[in-house]
């Protein structure tokens, strides 16, 4: 399997999943001096020339640490695109990506042959978010350079299929850069999402209970008190399925046992379907690997934790 120069020299083989609305400069530089990919949606950034302002921060700061610290240079960060009718930001921010090179950009709810060859053109990679192996293979005819598959379990817009069953379809035919998300908080998944044949793990919810998130502190303690069984799937608040924690759906006076199906074409990142409750405000997405995350810290230490995890597991396999 083949994983880009870019992506090569991770700390561990872990990308930190882009958090509407919480992922920010503050929570991306800390992923990557810690040593692994930060990232943020570009709609995080507003109004729109407020990304131009984050991009330089991060490039800048990046920059003067890895001059700091040649022996142990910081991990890239990505931009997250969402490439969707309904985005009319997305050549604007496409073309700020492409002005300062940004390294990584994953791209989410559809796939564009002009967004691939933009971010390629300088030597970046593009990482298409994919919930089958149908639109696996439409992401890579329409030229990305590596997949997220978006397993069942996972934060947010998530999939319903078994991780072990899309990494097998995808890496029946696919050998490029592949990433699993779908539960995955600790360094021994990031080490079971590999054996499975992905080549990263990819972390959200994790990071939502840390210093640096943008999350109301309600939210962050609530994802260290909360277990698998306290999320609930639904398509009620974007239009698109996915996981949420049962809590804020209660704290919103909703049932989450028995949440109305939302019309699709009602398509909102903002807010619901048949619903005044706007997700990610009053609903919070999470996955269902929280169970792992047991307290609330700077995100270093938590990737300490991932990493020490991470060794643990395989010193365990190696002694078996």
């Amino acid at each position: 399997m083949s994983v880009p120069p870019v992506l090569s020299r991770l700390r561990i083989p872990v990308i930190g999943a882009p958090l509407f609305i919480i992922s920010n400069p503050d929570l991306v530089i800390a992923q990557c001096k810690a040593g692994v990919v930060g990232s943020f949606p570009a709609l995080n950034a507003r109004p729109a020339p407020v990304l131009h302002e984050w991009l330089d921060r991060i490039t800048t700061e990046l920059g003067e640490y890895n001059d700091k610290n040649p022996d142990r240079p910081a991990a890239p960060f990505a931009v997250n695109q969402i490439v969707h009718r309904t985005n009319d930001r997305l050549m604007h921010d496409v073309e700020a990506c492409v002005k300062f090179k940004v390294p990584v950009v994953i791209t989410s709810l559809g796939a564009r042959e002009d967004v691939n060859q933009a971010i390629q053109s300088y030597g970046g990679i593009t990482l298409h978010d994919i919930i089958s192996n149908t639109f696996a293979r439409k992401a890579i005819e329409k030229g990305a350079t590596g997949l997220i598959a978006v397993a069942a379990g996972a934060g947010g817009h998530a999939g319903t299929i078994s991780p072990f069953a899309l990494v097998q379809e995808i890496r029946e035919w696919f050998d490029g850069p592949l990433a699993l998300s779908g539960s995955i908080a600790s360094g021994a998944a990031v080490l079971g999402a590999q054996a499975m044949g992905a080549d990263f793990g990819y972390i959200g919810s994790a990071f939502i209970a840390t210093d640096e998130a943008n999350a109301e502190e309600a939210y962050k303690q609530m994802i260290v008190d909360s277990k698998a069984d306290d999320i609930v799937y639904s398509n009620l608040f974007t239009g698109i399925h996915g996981n949420y924690l049962k809590p804020s759906v209660v704290n919103a006076g909703l049932d989450p046992d028995n949440l109305p199906v939302s019309d699709p074409s009602a398509m909102n990142f903002g807010s619901g379907g048949n619903t005044d409750k706007k997700a990610w405000r009053d609903i919070w997405g999470c996955g269902q690997g929280i169970g792992a995350v047991k307290s609330i810290g700077p995100a270093a230490v938590m990737i300490d934790r991932l990493v020490a995890e991470y060794e643990a597991a395989k010193a365990r396999l190696l002694a078996a």
